[in-house]
């Protein structure tokens, strides 16, 4: 996961984009604010599912993700989308 652009919106809400490594999604769009995840958007990968991870996200404290997401593998990669969105949290948290 490689950090490409992070900025404070005048909301106070933190907007992260990062590009992902290895697997089939391209980026990742993460909006949070307080530690706690309020939108999430996954870009190209299996639709249904980075869909599903990132609404499963959304709400939750960046800590829990973190440790519910970290590891997961896709297919022997070493990383996954879920993978992937827990290495760009960890960067902001």
């Amino acid at each position: 996961m490689q950090l490409v652009k992070q900025e404070t919106l005048e909301n106070g809400v933190l907007y992260t984009v990062g590009i992902c490594e290895g697997v089939c999604s391209q980026y990742m769009e993460l909006f949070t604010k307080d530690g706690v995840i309020v939108r999430a958007e996954i870009h190209g990968g299996c639709h249904g599912n980075t869909q599903g991870v990132a609404r499963l996200a959304e709400g939750m404290k960046i800590e829990s993700v973190i440790k519910r997401l970290k590891g997961i593998d896709c297919g022997g990669r070493g990383s996954s989308c879920p993978d992937q969105m827990a290495q760009l949290l960890e960067t902001i948290r």
